[in-house]
């Protein structure tokens, strides 16, 4: 603690106590009051030294006498008692502090220290302190919670927040971080990212009133900047003595432009407060006019802050004398209000409130209009009040000058020389649109006219210049009506020739004795607008009435499609044309052929073979089509990802046709299987697409255990969602950064595209049970059965752990509840849980053909109930009639005899049919449950054994080192093993 003894100059204390002794008395030069505490100097002494010296571990400072005394605390320890060296020690009182100036004096001395760690960019000292920071703040909680969040706790934390993330956004200062500041500068921004959410709401409130103020300076100070440039005008040309009109024009007092008693209006011998008092008078009409002009000009700015800033030019200097004042007082008058005197004056000056509000709410609406909008796009123009604004074209060539392909084709160079400028995309889109209208007026022929809109479709495409945004719905139209203008004029011009290969040198735009040549590829374009058109309908909300709108454009993109390819097979390569077959075929694919399917309903079987050929005829067949396309891709096509992708997409629509046994056979002679993980993502989601609707298709046509075992590897992953290209999960979207997320969703399928996820698992799940509950029920009492479905049996447990019971709801309880059911051998139970109003909605009434789908399954569930039966339940029996049997499960005869024979065939069931009478004998050679619990423990007993005579053998077997000891030991001498197996085999021998 700091305490003060007067000394004499240049003497030095080395001890507390000498000090004491030496220090002067009440009436010497420096005296401590009881009351006050503070140092008084003495008249007789004047100088002094200050001295410091510690005792008892604490530092004492000796002031100077005149200087205050203060007491401060060292080190940190709060509450102590400070040392006074002086007589009066004793009287002095102990302070005593709060818990709340303790609490917050602890966080303010860890934000000084934050704070000092930021200056100097020590983000590991930061990452130190902001921890101790948290644990003191929830130390101080009891008293955060009565005192509310003090200010400087948040300040810092916003602080901290800006800084980091200045810091993280800086990737040069990163890379130069050293590893600790680098770990501890993701580390902390972590934390105070997870921190600062306890206080968002205080936090964006501070923010915005930044922000705000923020705005009220920077207007503030552009109407300071405004009036010190109207000072300095009027200071300017005060020489010619218009210090009154011009107080007038500027909106401001002449006082202040010309200060009495300077010579700036004074030249003449008439002062500028004296030409004041003589207008102020009376002035005249024009001036009357005049004044109310400029005041009508001036209220467009805040009254209120225009007022402060006039006072503080005003009142700027404290030392205006009374005669300044006196100078004034007619200026005053006119600037003050005045209260009205009669009812009449009351209206009046209501009337002229109004008048001016009027006419201010004008001004501004005609400042509103004549603002012109930074628009980079160019799409938005303010235009005035109904009135229709006309733009002036852009002038593409001076005046006189001849149109020529030359001049047209260097102006053309020249836009497309300033394509990718800021802020020129949607002008260069302008100009070429109007170069193309000046070379059709000029007749130039229409190979230019081809070249430019080649030009203008790719600037479309460029109009976007992030690769992830979509094209608007202006520039979509736009882009799809210049492709149908260039294919017009390709097929009604047979002798212009397009493609990549030509060259700009060897174009012929203009000579028509030889045929045009233009530099370009059309499927090029065609591509490019099919990739926009799956973006549009990617980042369009699928459940909107937009979507539907977006939809109806495919029919235009699949016209152009069709179109570019009876060019191509025309004109084109074979590359090019199995390119545009694969695009004609990815619009195809995926599309159930109703007009098909409803031919081959109603044709009747009594019809020849014309009449179908004709029936085909009339329409062809997306079948016909598909294999048309197809089989000339896998003839001429030299690269194998557009063979694989046209593979993947016949075997799709062959299965969603329900052509299981053709789809089969070209998925197995295919072999893309073997491969698949070698391709790109999007046809491995291809691939995953098209194994899924193998499934359903097998499944529709009975086949459970092929559809079980091609949904099997989708299932079982649990992202069925992620491999179908239908969706991200989030528990993935943590495992991959902001590009990767990017990439992802850019593969996404659009929602039109979409296979029923619900559909999906429950036709899994529906044929797992068919194949599950039968073989769980054979092998009941073995002990190394296997699961078939692991997710099948994870939704059985799920069902069996809950503690409650009810009717079934979703999808997945309803098939739990069906197994149950199956197992005891109860098929209309099982039939009732699968088949019902609220899973045909679900589940059943999305095929195509649902009726035919639910009988197949009731006959599926008959006849596994019926195995299931006869597994549980022969051991009860001695002998069972099979007519009982077809009664109980409502099976033809037939159809139970046959069921029955398979099963015994596979001696799945010891039995024997007995022809003459119709039953099933039962052999009764299963083992009751008794006895299979005493076989498991037998074979567990062998097993058992077994291992530990193994154990036993290899502890007491010999090894070569006791070998080579005991010869050691029997006076053999040591010999090396080769001599010693020698020796041994001799004595053998």
């Amino acid at each position: 603690r700091r305490a003060g003894v007067g000394v004499r100059e240049g003497t030095v204390l080395g001890d507390g106590r000498e000090a004491a002794a030496r220090a002067p008395s009440r009436g010497a030069s420096l005296r401590l009051s009881r009351r006050s505490g503070r140092a008084r100097r003495s008249p007789q002494r004047r100088r002094h030294v200050a001295v410091f010296y510690h005792r008892f571990g604490q530092r004492v400072r000796v002031v100077p006498s005149g200087e205050e005394l203060v007491t401060k605390p060292v080190g940190g320890n709060y509450g102590k008692q400070p040392l006074l060296l002086s007589e009066d020690e004793e009287d002095t009182k102990r302070v005593v502090r709060s818990a709340k100036d303790k609490r917050f004096e602890e966080l303010t001395n860890l934000i000084r220290t934050i704070r000092n760690a930021m200056k100097i960019r020590d983000v590991t000292k930061c990452l130190e302190e902001f921890e101790l920071l948290g644990k003191a703040y929830g130390k101080a909680k009891s008293i955060v919670d009565k005192e509310g969040v003090p200010r400087f706790y948040i300040r810092i934390l916003a602080d901290l927040e800006d800084y980091l993330n200045e810091l993280w956004e800086d990737k040069e200062g990163k890379k130069k971080m050293n590893k600790n500041n680098a770990k501890a500068l993701s580390t902390l921004r972590q934390k105070i990212r997870k921190y600062n959410r306890d206080f968002e709401s205080i936090l964006q409130i501070i923010s915005r009133t930044l922000s705000s103020l923020q705005m009220k300076m920077l207007r503030r100070m552009r109407r300071i900047q405004k009036v010190r440039e109207k000072t300095l005008i009027a200071k300017w040309l005060g020489s010619l003595k218009l210090a009154v009109p011009l107080a007038w024009f500027l909106g401001c007092p002449s006082a202040l432009l010309f200060p009495p008693g300077s010579s700036d209006g004074d030249e003449d011998g008439v002062s500028a407060a004296a030409f004041l008092k003589k207008k102020s008078e009376a002035p005249s009409g024009e001036s009357r006019k005049f004044l109310k002009k400029m005041e009508d000009e001036d209220e467009d700015s805040e009254d209120s802050e225009e007022d402060e800033e006039w006072d503080t030019g005003s009142t700027s200097s404290d030392s205006d004398s009374e005669e300044e004042e006196g100078k004034q007082t007619v200026l005053a008058s006119r600037f003050l209000k005045k209260a009205p005197a009669t009812e009449e004056d009351k209206k009046a000056a209501e009337k002229k409130r109004e008048d001016k509000a009027k006419k201010k709410h004008d001004r501004k609406s005609k400042r509103l209009d004549e603002e012109e909008e930074d628009n980079e796009g160019g799409e938005w123009e303010r235009v005035r009040g109904g009135v229709p604004l006309v733009k002036e074209k852009p002038k593409m060539f001076a005046k006189g000058t001849e149109i020529t392909h030359a001049v047209v084709i260097k102006k053309l160079n020249e836009i497309l020389q300033a394509r990718g400028k800021k802020g020129n995309r949607a002008s260069q889109i302008e100009l070429l649109q109007l170069l193309v209208q000046i070379a059709s007026e000029n007749n130039l022929g229409e190979g230019v006219a081809i070249k430019i809109k080649f030009n203008i479709i790719a600037s479309l495409y460029d109009y976007n210049p992030n690769l992830a945004t979509y094209m608007k719905p202006e520039m979509w139209q736009k882009c799809l009506d210049c492709i149908n203008e260039l294919m017009d004029i390709l097929f009604a011009n047979p002798n212009i020739f397009v493609g990549e290969n030509i060259l700009e040198e060897s174009e012929n735009l203009h000579n028509a004795d030889q045929p045009l040549r233009v530099r370009g590829c059309i499927l090029t374009l065609v591509e490019r607008m099919d990739e926009e058109f799956t973006k549009i309908m990617q980042n369009t909300d699928p459940h909107s009435q937009e979507y539907v709108e977006h939809l109806k454009d495919e029919a235009q993109v699949c016209a152009i499609i069709e179109r570019v390819q009876h060019y191509l097979e025309e004109k084109g390569t074979t590359e090019e044309i199995c390119r545009v077959y694969l695009r004609r075929i990815l619009h195809t694919y995926y599309k159930f052929d109703y007009k098909a399917h409803q031919r081959q309903l109603t044709l009747p079987e009594g019809s020849s073979k014309s009449d179908q050929d004709q029936a085909e005829n009339e329409g062809e067949d997306s079948a016909l089509l598909m294999e048309r396309l197809c089989k000339y891709i896998y003839a001429k096509d030299r690269t194998d990802r557009i063979r694989t992708c046209a593979i993947l997409c016949h075997i799709y629509h062959h299965a969603l046709h329900s052509r299981w046994y053709q789809a089969r056979d070209l998925m197995l002679m295919s072999h893309l299987q073997d491969n698949i993980q070698h391709a790109d993502p999007p046809v491995q989601i291809l691939y995953n697409r098209t194994m899924v609707q193998l499934g359903i298709c097998a499944f529709r046509q009975g086949l459970t255990k092929d559809a079980h075992n091609a949904l099997l590897d989708i299932q079982s992953s649990g992202r069925a969602k992620e491999l179908l290209g239908q969706g991200l999960l989030l528990r993935s979207l943590q495992e991959r950064n902001q590009e990767q997320e990017k990439v992802e969703r850019r593969r996404q399928v659009p929602f039109h595209l979409h296979i029923n996820l619900e559909l999906l698992e429950c036709v899994y799940l529906v044929s797992a049970m068919l194949l599950e509950i039968p073989y769980m029920a054979a092998h009941e009492s073995d002990a190394r059965r296997r699961m078939i479905s692991k997710q099948f049996h994870h939704q059985l447990r799920v069902g069996e752990r809950q503690p409650l019971l009810g009717p079934p709801e979703s999808m997945r309880e309803h098939v739990v509840a069906a197994s149950k059911a199956m197992k005891m051998g109860d098929w209309k139970t099982c039939h009732s849980f699968i088949i019902n109003e609220k899973m045909n909605g679900k589940v059943w009434d999305l095929f195509p053909e649902a009726d035919k789908v639910r009988t197949m399954l009731v006959r599926k569930i008959q006849e596994e109930s019926l195995r299931t039966y006869l597994f549980t339940y022969s051991s009860v029996y001695d002998s069972i009639s099979m007519e009982t049997l077809s009664d109980m499960f409502e099976l033809d005869l037939p159809t139970v005899h046959s069921i029955i024979s398979k099963m015994i065939i596979n001696e799945e069931l010891m039995a024997s049919l007995d022809q003459p009478t119709q039953t099933v004998v039962m052999h009764r050679t299963e083992p009751t449950a008794q006895q299979n619990l005493a076989l498991q423990l037998a074979k567990s007993w062998a097993a058992w054994w077994k291992t530990m005579s193994a154990c036993l053998t290899t502890s007491r077997a010999p090894t070569v080192a006791t070998s080579e000891k005991d010869g050691y030991r029997k006076n053999e001498g040591y010999m090396r093993r080769g001599g010693y197996r020698q020796q041994q085999s001799q004595t053998a021998y």
